[in-house]
Order: C-alpha cells, then structure tokens, then sequence
C-alpha cells in the first residue's frame, strides 16, 4: 500500500503558526502506535515540544488524526525540520496539501 495513502499528511503554514496534521484510517491502532513513537522520536531528536492533539478518543466513523502544532515566532522558524524529519521516521515522501501560506 502507498503510505501517502495510508497516513495522509497536511502541513499549513501561517505567521507564527505551522501546523501538521497525520490522517489515517478508523481502529488502527498499529498506525497511531506508530506515530506517536515516531513524534516522540523527532522531539528528542529536534528537542521541540509542539502542542499535539489526538482525535482519535472522539466519535469519528471515517478517520483519525494526529494534530501537531508550532505557535511560537522561534519554534514556527524551526518547525520546517521536526516535520521534514517526522515525514521521513514515517516513510511519508509527500503531504497530500504542501505549505500553504497566507
């Protein structure tokens, strides 16, 4: 299976804000052990701490996501390396929606 199609990743980047999200498919718990491990990874290695939310404890039917977010002027300017190294721990080689600034 194509891994786009299996976690598929957004980035949006705004003025003092980048944020990420990882889609991936109902009771699959093997893909959010997955990339919570490789979030976990990347901050160690990074060591940058972005807000990160989880849908996945909601009442979706047709997807779950993880949600990472940079706010801050000094993390959004490093934010570009945490989510190039995330893409590559997850062997993701594109985001469905590239950058996308206003």
């Amino acid at each position: 299976m194509d891994r786009c199609k299996e976690i598929i990743a957004n980035v949006r980047k705004e003025e003092r804000y980048t944020g990420m999200s990882l889609v991936f498919g109902v009771n699959r718990e093997d893909l959010k052990e997955e990339i919570n491990a490789a979030i976990e990874k990347t901050s160690r290695i990074t060591g940058l701490e972005p807000l990160v939310f989880d849908n996945a404890d909601t009442d979706k039917t047709h997807h779950e996501a993880f949600y990472i977010e940079f706010h801050d002027d000094v993390l959004q300017r490093e934010s570009g390396e945490f989510i190039e190294i995330l893409l590559k721990e997850l062997k993701i080689d594109k985001c469905s929606n590239d950058v996308i600034e206003n």
